[in-house]
């Protein structure tokens, strides 16, 4: 396994931490002159756990790692992966309840039962 960073482990441990599925988070450090980016790859059923509501833990997360990267006088900002089409499903998946209120018991229905 290629060699980890402190603030590389620090947000695995993190994040390991607070999702369903742990062995699915993957990071990813790229350094270039702006500073160190990681790239957080979760499966996309903990993706609401690690961005919590109105991005609140993420803010978080990014915090905690700009810290830990002010320790080592590094530049440190954080990245969810998110692929391509994943917001498409997301939202046709909270559809689906609407959907089923399509399929209610009309008055037709009731009509033709004799109700």
């Amino acid at each position: 396994m290629a060699e980890q960073f402190k603030d590389q482990q620090f947000i695995e441990y993190v994040v390991k931490s607070i999702v369903n599925h742990p062995d699915d988070v993957k990071t990813e450090r790229t350094v270039d002159e702006r500073g160190v980016l990681i790239t957080l790859h979760i499966n996309q059923e903990d993706m609401g756990y690690v961005i919590g509501r109105q991005g609140q833990t993420a803010r978080a997360l990014r915090i905690l790692l700009k810290i830990v990267g002010a320790k080592e006088n590094a530049r440190v900002n954080l990245k969810v992966y998110e692929p391509e089409g994943a917001r498409m499903a997301h939202q046709e998946t909270r559809r689906k309840p609407e959907e089923k209120e399509d399929k209610l018991v009309s008055d037709q229905d009731l009509a033709d039962l004799g109700i």
